[in-house]
């Protein structure tokens, strides 16, 4: 990542990078497959229904890492699977979180809930996303874990982010 040094102007080219990534791996897929959309987030109700969705617990404020976060608690269709802005419209507020977090603004936590060792957001997609785009490998988070009534055999494979 090339800093300019002017936090308006790198704010702006994280998201055209980010934007112009989930395009290509959009293009790659379905060049590859030749059909649907694998790219989307998966969603926790696809995770937990068939694990039967007992209770849940806070766990409060920690930090997670964030090739752990693989899903969302709600459809969504503002990012793919690896937190890409999938189109513009999610662009200004994008931008104007990248740039507080440029200037070292104070940025809130997010809020997940964890299955076994993965977590899907409930709020926070847009800081999940300037994360990714930045490379960041940990973020804070209110986890609440969800209890279900089979644990989770095995977890899915996370997908392929920079390791710290």
């Amino acid at each position: 990542m090339l800093d300019t040094g002017f936090p308006q102007a790198d704010a702006e080219n994280d998201f055209l990078r980010a934007r112009r990534r989930q395009f290509l791996a959009t293009l790659a897929y379905r060049l590859r497959s030749g059909r649907g959309d694998g790219n989307r987030l998966v969603r926790l109700d696809d995770v937990v229904a068939p694990l039967g969705w007992r209770g849940q617990r806070q766990l409060g404020l920690q930090t997670i890492r964030l090739d752990a976060i693989v899903g969302t608690a709600e459809s969504r269709r503002d990012f793919d699977r690896r937190f890409r802005p999938t189109s513009t419209r999610v662009r200004s507020r994008w931008e104007r979180l990248a740039l507080a977090q440029r200037r070292g603004e104070a940025i809130p936590p997010i809020e997940v809930y964890r299955v076994g060792g993965l977590h899907y957001v409930t709020d926070g997609h847009h800081r999940v996303s300037i994360a990714a785009a930045t490379r960041q490998c940990l973020i804070d988070a209110y986890v609440t874990q969800v209890l279900t009534a089979v644990p989770p055999a095995h977890e899915p494979a996370v997908a392929a982010r920079p390791r710290c």
